[in-house]
């Protein structure tokens, strides 16, 4: 009946990473066999993941520590 989401529920549904969407010329854009041209926030009924399409965001870098910051002077 529901389909399970493939990388849990913390991923938005959006074109931009939908199987019927694809970029245009526009980059702020996509165009969608079921729905035409539409922002890639969008989402419509018709939405199915493709995970090959949605970019993950880098991981932020860490703090450089030096051994003065453990110290207890």
């Amino acid at each position: 009946m529901f389909k399970k989401p493939i990388c849990g529920a913390t991923i938005a549904p959006a074109c931009e990473y939908c199987a019927h969407g694809r970029k245009a010329s526009d980059p702020r854009m996509i165009l969608c066999e079921k729905k035409g041209v539409v922002a890639p926030e969008y989402h419509c009924r018709r939405y199915e993941y493709d995970p090959l399409l949605r970019v993950p965001k880098r991981q932020p870098k860490l703090p450089s520590f030096s051994a003065e910051d453990f110290s207890l002077d």
